[in-house]
Order: C-alpha cells, then structure tokens, then sequence
C-alpha cells in the first residue's frame, strides 16, 4: 500500500508540475541538439577495412590471425602511421607537452581500432575528422603490415640462405678432397674400381683368364696391384662411399638453396583484403538524437528529483510550524 500511495504521489507530483517539466525537457532537448553540433563537437568518420591473414605461419599455439593481430598492433605500426600522416599536429597536440606521447598514443588507441572478428578476419576500423584520412589510414596500417610482414620474412629467408651457401662451400671442398684423394689412388697406386679389379686380380692370380694365352699375363703387374689393393683398398672403398653420400647431399642442400632463394626474391602479399577502405560521406560521431534524447531524459529526470526535494522540504517545515 505504502508503494501504491508513493507512486500515486509521485505521479501527482509529475502532474502538478507538468508544465514545467515539459519547458525544461524540451529545452533540454533544443540545448543538446545545438550543442551536439559541429560548433561544438567535431563530427568524426569512420572508415573499415577488413582482412584475412595469408603466407604466413603461426607460432606456438595461436592462429595465424591472431599473429597477424599481433603485428598489427605493434609499437612499429602504430609509429608509422604516427609519422606518415603526422598525427601530432594532426591531433593537435603540443610537442613541448611533457606527456605528448602517452597523450597521442592515447588519441591513437581512441581512433583505431583493430580487433578480430567472429569469422577469424581482422577488422581495422579508424575515426577522423577528415574522412579522407580516415580511409588512407585504414588502407595504410595493411600496407605496412604487408612491408613488415614481408621484411621478417626475406631477414629469415636470407639467414637461410647464408646457412644453405655456407654448407655448400664446405660439401664442395670436402667433394674436393675425396676427388683429389681418388685421383691419388688412381694415379699413385692404379686404384679405380675395387670390385672390378678384385675379380681381375684374381683371374690373373690363379690363371684363370678367358682365352687360351696364358702367357700373356702380367704376373708383376698382377702381384703389385694385388698389394695395392691390400694395402689401400679399404680406403678407396671408403672414399668411394663418402663420394656418393657427399654428392647426395649436396644435391639436396642445393635444392634447399634454391628454394629458399625463390622465396627471398618472392614478392609475396600476407593479407587478403575483403573489405577496402574507403571515405565514409556520413559521420559516426556524434549520434546527434542519442544526445537529444539522453539530454532530455536527464534533465526530466533531475528536475522530477528536484521538485520531490522541494515539496517535501516544505511539507517539513508546515509539519515543524
């Protein structure tokens, strides 16, 4: 009952006063309409760009977009765009301002806003006076990104190939070596083909030759090979070996070389635009009936508080007299 009477009172109150409650709202109201006006509060645009991540590899456990939000939001970023469309003049803020940079940075976080979306895209959303700027800009943080994005690579890419040119240079002198311990073999010791001559060793060691002149045979030349290959045979089979697994190798770091060259020279894109910037013809801010209308509640709220002070205030000091 006791929250009956006081709605009743309150509504009596509204009532008794609605006149004046209604001058002062709807002035309120001409009030926030005049001072949400450009006179007063400079209208911002909104430009929006938005972007797949593309060629690039995540680390650790998050998702390439997640990286390439990362990069986006990095210091080196966000001094680009700082210096290329000179934001410090362009927010007008005093360089001799002992805080001029947590003050711009902080204009900056205000106007751009880079966030992902529920589609794994990223969304770069920029606020300016000028909606030319504010598009430029929006284009401008992906064409950075692209820059950055592509400078960390060829910088990895390049150590690669270094590493790739480094190996090479020592597989070919190693290959050197094996060749010219081979031709030393060879021309030293008569040592060519260890198999091949083994078999012929032995058929002119027992006399087993094919034909019928076994006079022929050159059992000094025989016997002598025979203690070459005793004594420098193991070596020449293990040089042999290490020829070929060395010329296997090299082949394949050739190619890993020339694959990382391929990408060094690559010019390569690690954003795929969806949505492209462009300049907005209406402004985002301020929402001009939002102010009329949270302008005119307020001050029909806060003159109904006012009047109920009031009326009870005297209705006290009736009781007192």
């Amino acid at each position: 009952m006791d929250n009956y009477f006081n709605n009743t009172s309150l509504i009596g109150l509204i009532m008794r006063w609605r006149f004046h409650l209604l001058v002062i709202t709807i002035i309120a109201a001409i009030l926030g309409a005049i001072f949400s006006g450009s006179a007063f509060i400079t209208p911002l645009y909104k430009s929006e760009a938005v972007a797949y991540p593309a060629n690039i590899n995540s680390y650790s456990d998050e998702s390439e977009t997640e990286q390439m939000l990362q990069l986006l939001q990095s210091q080196d970023i966000t001094d680009s765009i700082i210096n290329i469309f000179n934001l410090l003049d362009h927010y007008k803020i005093d360089p001799k301002y002992k805080y001029m940079r947590t003050a711009l940075l902080a204009e900056y976080s205000q106007n751009v806003k880079i966030r992902k979306t529920p589609y794994e895209a990223i969304s770069i959303n920029v606020r300016d006076k000028d909606p030319e700027i504010a598009s430029s800009m929006a284009n401008k943080i992906l064409d950075i990104y692209n820059e950055k994005v592509a400078s960390l690579h060829k910088g990895k890419y390049k150590e690669v190939v270094d590493m790739y040119e480094e190996q090479l240079l020592l597989k070919n002198k190693l290959i050197d070596s094996l060749q010219e311990r081979l031709y030393v073999l060879g021309n030293e010791y008569g040592l060519i083909d260890y198999s091949a001559q083994s078999q012929e060793i032995m058929r002119g060691y027992l006399r087993t030759v094919y034909g019928t002149n076994l006079s022929n045979i050159n059992t000094k030349g025989v016997t002598e090979l025979k203690g070459n290959i005793e004594k420098h045979g193991g070596e020449l089979l293990t040089v042999t070996e290490m020829l070929h697994h060395e010329a296997r190798t090299y082949v394949e770091i050739k190619l890993g070389l020339e694959q990382a060259q391929r990408f060094l020279r690559a010019k390569l894109t690690y954003s795929n635009i969806i949505t492209k910037a462009y300049p907005s013809d209406k402004k985002a801010f301020p929402i001009r009936w939002v102010i009329v209308v949270f302008s005119a509640l307020s001050a029909f709220l806060l003159s109904v508080l006012v009047i109920f002070i009031l009326e009870n205030k005297s209705k006290l000091v009736d009781q007192k007299s």
